[in-house]
């Protein structure tokens, strides 16, 4: 037999989706649960570059504060390079508006860990505590969930359930949600470089054989993603052969030539990582939320992932906060009206950035002839014109969105000459 408690939210999953939601809840005042099945957080490199978008939330909530206190690394442009380094494609963070003229990036942990100091006294996080499955009532509606910790299986209750479990989310698939994930032909894997020359920008380099990205992180380090095709890497390649492959990446983008000993340096440190895009048709269901990657998954070039769970995360809650959830313990009623308007207005937000992103994506990642002509066009021309690269530049911050055009697609291919190029929004 469970036992049962109650709160007012249950937040499932303590990555950066759900402490964002913890703490955006707890701001309402109201209870809320996080639990994670894993004991602790592991280091992976994923979510280190934080937009201006999600640094709005994260500066009222006194995260950004803690975050360049503790070495926190500001960026002012997002730049694609040519092999030899020279820009080809600069989002100039600098144009944008006062107060949001910067990327910051910083290690994954140290974010979380930040979010989590955040957090008021009415949230409670337990960690190694495994959700099985969601409640519901008589109606279907979605009204907590059952967890096992140690052995002990036992029910939370609550009128508001926050699914931030993951791009393969139980309580998603539960919820009777197809969302097809798409996987991109290739695989990233990343490096953490200590010592090496500190880049002032968010570089993403083309090679012959796809993108290398390169940013600076706190300590004098640098992370290092390489594009690789999926079996690349796997199997037992023994450290001269790793070594060797390293010096070819270096060889294939002159620019990189300083890294080339921390690489060597840094072998141990690789992640290999599949990427792959994903966007839920739902973001609610009656009594339950979908937040982070649970809702919306996109390549890392884009750096847009861990931005829109955040403010995802500070939507939710404002909706709760409008329809009256911060009086005190919200209704079931007061929920899904919230819920409705949370779907409505982030939807098309993430279905907008998801199409940026991946457009993004291709233009570096895409090795096909077609995609090497199309890519290397639309970089080549956006690059040019200071209309379409402030429009790109802000839909990438999360502060939009501006959507493009037919039109600024053809423009941006150079199909069609552009007779407004010059003329840049007022921010």
């Amino acid at each position: 037999m469970s036992e049962s408690t109650r709160y007012d939210a249950v937040v499932c999953g303590a990555g950066a989706g759900g402490l964002a939601s913890a703490h955006a809840l707890g701001a309402l005042g109201l209870r809320v649960l996080v639990v994670d099945k894993q004991p602790r957080m592991r280091p992976v490199a994923k979510g280190e570059v934080l937009q201006p978008g999600a640094l709005r939330v994260l500066r009222r909530w006194g995260t950004e504060r803690l975050l360049e206190q503790r070495a926190g690394v500001r960026l002012g442009r997002l730049v694609v390079r040519d092999p030899a380094g020279a820009p080809l494609m600069a989002l100039d963070y600098g144009r944008l508006p006062e107060g949001d003229r910067w990327l910051l990036s910083h290690d994954h942990l140290a974010i979380l860990d930040a979010l989590a100091e955040g957090l008021g006294p009415t949230v409670e996080v337990r960690r190694g505590a495994l959700v099985e499955e969601a409640l519901r009532d008589g109606s279907g509606r979605v009204g907590g969930v059952a967890i096992t910790e140690g052995g002990r299986r036992y029910e939370v209750r609550a009128p508001l359930t926050v699914a931030a479990d993951g791009i393969s989310s139980r309580l998603r698939r539960a919820a009777g949600i197809d969302a097809r994930r798409v996987d991109y032909p290739h695989r990233l894997v990343s490096f953490d470089l200590a010592g090496a020359p500190r880049p002032d920008d968010f570089s993403a380099y083309l090679s012959p054989r796809g993108l290398r990205l390169v940013y600076a992180l706190p300590g004098d380090r640098v992370r290092l993603y390489v594009q690789t095709a999926p079996d690349e890497l796997r199997g037992g390649r023994d450290r001269s052969a790793l070594a060797a492959w390293a010096e070819g990446v270096v060889a294939e983008v002159p620019a990189l030539e300083p890294l080339s000993g921390p690489l060597l340096a840094g072998l141990d440190s690789r992640q290999m990582l599949p990427v792959s895009r994903f966007l839920s048709p739902r973001l609610a269901v009656p009594g339950m939320a979908f937040v982070g990657e649970a809702a919306y998954a996109v390549h890392p070039m884009a750096a847009q992932g861990m931005n829109t769970a955040i403010t995802c995360a500070a939507s939710l809650a404002d909706h709760l906060g409008r329809f009256g959830a911060a009086d005190g313990a919200p209704s079931p009623a007061t929920v899904d009206a919230a819920l409705r308007a949370y779907q409505a207005e982030r939807r098309p937000i993430l279905a907008q950035a998801a199409t940026t992103s991946d457009n993004a994506a291709r233009m570096v990642t895409d090795l096909t002839w077609r995609g090497r002509v199309v890519g290397r066009r639309a970089v080549r021309f956006t690059g040019r014109n200071p209309r379409l690269l402030h429009t790109v530049t802000y839909n990438m911050s999360g502060l939009g969105p501006r959507p493009m055009t037919f039109l600024d697609r053809l423009h941006q291919l150079g199909v069609l000459p552009d007779p407004r190029a010059h003329r840049v929004p007022q921010t």
